[in-house]
């Protein structure tokens, strides 16, 4: 997923905050990972790396949604995305429904 950052009146483009499936496709892309994998060698090829929830950049690590997903093999690149994203979904979920996530809806910043 990704969604526009706030309007500012700089003149420059417009670019977009990639998070959950989106931020981690970014890093399959720029590491190019070849498929069938193992959660294993995910997390090392790709050096374990933070990966954005929401929108606000919340993040969790590789390591841990994949041991959310109770899966250790890949046999493509769906399905590690049809894998993760309940993952990245049930996280982003949790963290709105969240006390300070509730606060952090009603400040304008």
């Amino acid at each position: 997923m990704g969604v526009r950052p706030p309007q500012q009146d700089d003149g420059d483009d417009i670019d977009t905050i990639a998070f959950g499936i989106a931020a981690l496709d970014e890093h399959l892309d720029r590491d190019e990972i070849v498929f069938p994998t193992t959660a294993s060698a995910l997390v090392d090829r790709l050096d374990d790396p933070a990966i954005p929830y929401d929108a606000k950049g919340n993040e969790m690590s590789l390591s841990a949604a994949l041991e959310e997903t109770h899966a250790d093999e890949f046999e493509t690149r769906q399905d590690l995305m049809n894998a993760l994203h309940p993952v990245f979904e049930a996280r982003r979920d949790r963290a709105n429904n969240s006390i300070v996530g509730q606060l952090r809806s009603l400040l304008p910043f």
